[in-house]
């Protein structure tokens, strides 16, 4: 089916029709909805060298990944979810990776300069990020995976990261434990800020004083949450139960508390961040792991619909959404040792 066809079928003239499939905003969201209804049903698929030659488009999307620890399983399963709803849009996923903050600086300014992308995701913020204003003064279109505040209306989505260490904190602190280590993520970035704030709302409710020999902060692998619980579990009184910030975080806590001789779920509880992972399966762990759970493969994919609706005109101002973490309980969580 070609344009013409589309537009004779729809009665609307094909430059109508070609501005309500390319997401022009003074098409009105009702005609929009209508073309696009009638392309899906009727299998048309516009021409993609056409479509960027008559939008100026690149037809491609932009994320500068900085360091080694920025190449683990939850950017693949980010990527997955952002490749898969792109490609439906016949839209690329140019990925740049650098070592240090100037490179990365460095390689927005020459996406900037080179136009090879419509838009940038822009992930790990903290809180008051200067990349984000960067960006802004650049004049690229961007989406945080997580927020920021730098003083005017960005566009982001972000899991409640508070209230999902919150409420993990205040079960534990239900079973009995007192002594609850959190494995956090780097300090400074919004995530690890947002669910050490909720750790300690939770701690504060119950009257319990934070312990910083019990807040733990680095990358999520599996060799730095070894090192670290191993040198918690050593401490007098030793943490009876731990919150991890991510599976991978989870597997070197398992092996220090199997280490020093203690067994998951009955002399110390954990509970994980598990990101809905498809390598580690959180069942299938035995004992099986408590976790806070959110699909970073489904936030990929949400926000490369984000990024779509503002190169369609909608206003960043209205695009944050927050999403509820879940909290699933199983057999690595029981009763503090008496």
């Amino acid at each position: 089916m070609r344009l013409k066809d589309l537009a004779e079928h729809l009665g609307l003239s094909q430059t109508t029709v070609s501005r309500a499939l390319n997401g022009y905003p003074e098409v009105s969201e009702s005609t929009r909805l209508r073309v696009d209804e009638a392309a899906k049903r009727l299998g048309y698929r516009p021409n993609a060298n056409a479509l960027r030659l008559a939008t100026g488009r690149a037809g491609a999307i932009g994320m500068v990944l900085r360091g080694s620890a920025e190449f683990g399983p939850h950017t693949s399963e980010f990527l997955s979810g952002v490749g898969g709803r792109l490609a439906v849009e016949e839209i690329d996923i140019i990925v740049t990776t650098v070592q240090t903050y100037d490179e990365e600086i460095a390689a927005y300014r020459r996406l900037a300069a080179s136009q090879k992308v419509d838009a940038v995701i822009l992930h790990s913020p903290t809180l008051h990020d200067e990349r984000a204003k960067l960006l802004m003064e650049l004049n690229i279109p961007f989406v945080l995976h997580g927020r920021t505040d730098i003083g005017v209306p960005v566009a982001w989505l972000d899991i409640d990261n508070a209230s999902a260490i919150e409420r993990a904190t205040s079960h534990l602190l239900d079973m009995g434990h007192r002594r609850i280590a959190l494995l956090n993520g780097i300090a400074g970035q919004t995530f690890a800020v947002h669910r050490e704030n909720g750790y300690r709302n939770a701690l504060a409710a119950r009257a319990i004083a934070f312990d910083p020999e019990l807040n733990g902060n680095s990358v999520f692998s599996d060799e730095v949450a070894f090192r670290i619980a191993h040198d918690m579990l050593e401490l007098t009184p030793r943490p009876t139960a731990f919150l991890a910030g991510s599976m991978m975080t989870a597997l070197g806590v398992f092996r220090a508390i199997r280490q020093a001789g203690l067994v998951l779920g009955k002399d110390v509880s954990m509970i994980a961040h598990d990101d809905v992972f498809p390598y580690l399966n959180a069942d299938n762990m035995r004992p099986s792991m408590s976790t806070t759970r959110s699909s970073i493969n489904m936030a990929g994919g949400r926000i490369a619909e984000l990024i779509l609706a503002i190169l369609g005109g909608k206003p960043v101002a209205d695009i944050h959404e927050l999403w509820p973490v879940e909290l699933v309980l199983r057999e690595s969580s029981g009763p503090a040792p008496r």
